[in-house]
């Protein structure tokens, strides 16, 4: 598979994206349901069914598969019906025996480093929330993409000093982070808000993409009001690409 590009990313929905480095394409956190097919997100401010847009009309061509954590809509049942059983699929250790039940026979637990297809992937920590909040909200990771250029994908975070660790140590060319400021109806957000996306941006030199937007039902944050309050941020819409 080959692009034109080095590195690029292709919002599908939510944080549903086809990251391509150098010739190889990951389908990373497929959440593959009709729109309504899942229920709302319980303890929020609003109760809509999920997904709340339908999947865009585009090409999903991949060569393996990354997901971040199993929350419902980062990996659903559709997913598992619908992905090939034997595609290569990378995921936190702590979950691969899930993965395994669910009938994939090639799953790849990422511990620290693993290569595929001359591309090195890292998992890097994420904290999914803050306080005592962040701990029931289980174990999440992001991913280090690294060939020739180096994406940074930190799935469901907030920022906090693990993330500038890795901004620093990886000095990556594009960084792809979750926003929508997904809330329930108590504590503080569990994914990235305006602030979190703005210290973000103030700490790397690369290109930063917000995805995770205006799709479930607790994500609060929308696009336009993240364009309002930011510079220098991409926001796709579902289907779009950001390129180096």
């Amino acid at each position: 598979m080959s692009t034109s590009s080095n590195l690029s990313v292709r919002l599908v929905r939510n944080a549903t994206v086809l990251v391509t480095v150098s010739e190889t394409t990951f389908l990373v956190d497929p959440l593959f349901a009709a729109p309504g097919d899942l229920p709302p997100i319980q303890n929020t401010p609003n109760d809509r069914s999920n997904p709340l847009v339908p999947l865009p009309d585009i090409e999903l061509s991949y060569d393996a598969v990354a997901v971040t954590h199993r929350h419902p809509d980062h990996f659903d049942e559709a997913a598992t019906e619908e992905l090939d059983a034997d595609v290569p699929l990378f995921c936190q250790p702590v979950e691969a025996d899930a993965f395994g039940d669910d009938g994939f026979t090639d799953v790849r637990p990422v511990d620290d480093e693993v290569s595929f297809d001359g591309v090195t992937l890292h998992r890097t920590p994420g904290r999914h929330g803050h306080g005592q909040l962040a701990e029931e909200m289980g174990p999440v990771s992001g991913f280090i993409f690294e060939a020739d250029k180096t994406l940074y994908l930190a799935g469901d975070t907030v920022w906090y000093d693990a993330v500038e660790r890795t901004l620093d140590q990886f000095t990556p060319d594009m960084v792809i982070l979750n926003g929508g400021e997904a809330q329930f109806n108590h504590g503080e957000p569990i994914t990235m808000g305006v602030e979190d996306i703005v210290a973000v941006r103030g700490a790397t030199d690369g290109i930063v993409g917000v995805v995770h937007m205006e799709a479930i039902n607790h994500c609060l944050l929308t696009r336009d009001e993240l364009r309002s309050k930011t510079e220098n941020v991409h926001v796709p819409e579902d289907g779009a690409q950001i390129s180096l």
